[in-house]
């Protein structure tokens, strides 16, 4: 393996003109420059990350801390940001804390550990010690997709009410007026923001929400079937099924389907977290979506912001209604459909 001494014997200059080269130096001649660069293609020439770290103390490297790396939403998450970070110059490395706290900061301490640039976290139910720490402590942090009130760090989501607003009236439209919810956790700023904006949005068109429609579930597809199983146990059933995410809506179409029940025609289900696969499902579910790809790119912007001396800002962006053919034949006025 080639040595900053062959490169610099290659290119007939000293060890620290190829220094100056590699890290951009303004004060180096253009013809210098040339052979360098040059000398360092020809011999495959690899500089030490670590070690440019020390002098620099820069890594180019970014932390990602997820919840959960089998949900498809984190996983399309994850790859905008890895492209948009790349993009920019900074490699990622991810954590998945699968939804536990004390993963979350593993994670957080891992990271650290490696001398990464800044940090990105979607926080698991509410915080966790280690990570608030890092965030008080000044480690340049941005939370994507979740938040904690009253911690200081830029927050890149989407705004789902809107689109809430939309699914009820769609349902509404259609004349379902018994309407339950699977939960995510309370803890979690997701879980709390979307049976809020489900209620509010019920309470506009006079349809209560009664505690025995709002299941408590984890953002996992088990705890979707087990509270759908509970819903389908009372003594009047609700008419629709609102999942708070993707994973629990799939439990949810589970749990119907063993009970010899379809989809829309015994019971309407829709979600929050759009993915493909609920293209493919039988029948297609409504879906409320969020601009994943763009909210991975905005959450890097703003951290490599912060990590810059720039002040980073705070992005919120639309998420939207997709209307499928799981809660029924969809009127004309609906606002997306595919």
């Amino acid at each position: 393996m080639a040595s900053i001494k062959d490169v610099a014997a290659e290119a007939g200059v000293s060890v620290a003109t190829v220094s100056r080269v590699l890290n951009d130096h303004p004060s180096v001649s253009a013809d210098a420059r040339t052979r360098v660069l040059a000398a360092v293609q020809a011999l495959g020439y690899r500089p030490n990350a670590v070690a440019r770290s020390l002098r620099t103390d820069q890594t180019r490297t970014l932390g990602l801390v997820i919840s959960d790396v089998l949900n498809p939403y984190f996983t399309k998450l994850a790859r905008s940001v890895e492209e948009a970070a790349r993009a920019l110059g900074y490699s990622v490395i991810i954590g998945n804390a699968d939804e536990r706290p004390d993963l979350q900061d593993h994670h957080v301490r891992t990271l650290l550990d490696r001398r990464i640039d800044g940090l990105l976290v979607s926080p698991t139910d509410g915080g966790s010690p280690g990570m608030l720490d890092a965030a008080r402590g000044g480690t340049p942090m941005v939370f994507v997709d979740r938040w904690i009130a009253g911690v200081d760090v830029p927050v890149v989501r989407a705004d789902g009410r809107a689109a809430v607003r939309d699914l009820v009236a769609h349902l509404h439209g259609l004349g379902h007026r018994r309407l339950a919810i699977i939960a995510g956790p309370a803890a979690t700023t997701t879980g709390s923001e979307r049976v809020e904006a489900f209620r509010e949005a019920m309470a506009e068109y006079g349809i209560p929400l009664p505690d025995a429609y709002i299941g408590q579930g984890d953002f996992q597809a088990e705890s979707g079937r087990r509270v759908t199983e509970g819903f389908l146990d009372l003594a009047e059933p609700p008419e629709v099924v609102f999942a708070a995410d993707n994973l629990m809506a799939l439990g949810a179409l589970d749990a119907i389907r063993a009970r010899g029940m379809r989809v829309p025609d015994d019971i309407a289900l829709a979600a929050f977290d759009d993915i493909p696969w609920f293209v493919h499902t039988d029948p297609p579910i409504t879906a409320i979506a969020q601009p994943t790809g763009e909210l991975g790119r905005a959450a890097v912007r703003a951290l490599v912001d912060r990590i810059e001396g720039r002040p980073p800002q705070s992005v919120t962006l639309p998420a939207r209604l997709v209307v499928r053919r799981s809660c029924g034949e969809s009127p004309v006025t609906n606002r997306s459909q595919s």
